[in-house]
């Protein structure tokens, strides 16, 4: 599958965020963090403004969801308009069944692991999802700074999702820029979530173009690739 790059809008004017996500149409989905200031000790933004954001932009909106409850919680972002919705796997209780419903909903199913929460213990769960995310940064605040002991994690995800031959998406968030692109597709990684390094830069359609670039250089060269 060919790279794919997530902007994330936590990183956009929050007062004009349909010119925002107007600004990086050329994007494959548009990230939209959700927290409840529970889960995660910040508060952002909820179903009424995924709703608007659905009607603003023609990007598919991907929904990662660093909230409590999301067994209840993400089937209404399905309804909201989201194209893929991720819940974090510390906070949900009953995985299977929730990215079962995701799906019956018609979004992607995706599930997240916080940096210290190791995938091996959740390797029977790949088949039921679309997407994994793999965490680069502790989950709450945009713009920290990406974590490389990360990198030895996202190549066993990818080493288990080639194991079991899953068409499964595996997605990084946090600190992904220029200069970390290149390492996360090298191990395997190949949905992109980009913040700062999309929305500080001064044509954000640009930056978009030029992370996508990257990481299908860095991909076509990857071992991962070429093992399988």
């Amino acid at each position: 599958m060919a790279p794919q790059i997530s902007p994330s809008i936590l990183s956009a004017d929050f007062a004009r965020l349909a010119e925002e996500a107007k600004a990086v149409e050329g994007a494959d989905w548009l990230h939209v963090d959700v927290m409840d200031n529970h889960f995660v000790p910040n508060l952002t933004l909820g179903v009424p403004v995924v709703e608007s954001l659905a009607r603003a932009t023609d990007t598919p909106l991907d929904c990662h969801l660093m909230i409590e409850a999301p067994d209840r919680w993400a089937p209404q972002y399905v309804e909201a308009g989201a194209g893929s919705v991720t819940f974090h796997v510390e906070a949900v209780t009953a995985p299977v069944r929730l990215a079962r419903e995701i799906r019956a909903k018609g979004a992607r199913a995706s599930m997240a692991l916080r940096p210290a929460t190791p995938i091996e213990p959740y390797e029977d769960l790949l088949p039921e999802l679309d997407m994994l995310l793999i965490m680069t940064v502790e989950p709450g605040f945009g713009g920290q700074a990406f974590l490389d002991i990360m990198l030895p994690k996202i190549r066993r995800t990818r080493e288990l999702i080639s194991k079991h031959g899953l068409e499964l998406w595996l997605q990084v968030d946090g600190g992904v820029s220029a200069s970390t692109i290149e390492q996360c597709a090298d191990a395997g990684a190949d949905v992109f979530v980009a913040g700062s390094a999309v929305y500080g830069a001064s044509d954000p359609a640009e930056a978009v173009r030029a992370l996508r670039k990257q990481a299908e250089a860095a991909t076509s060269r990857a071992s991962w690739l070429h093992d399988h």
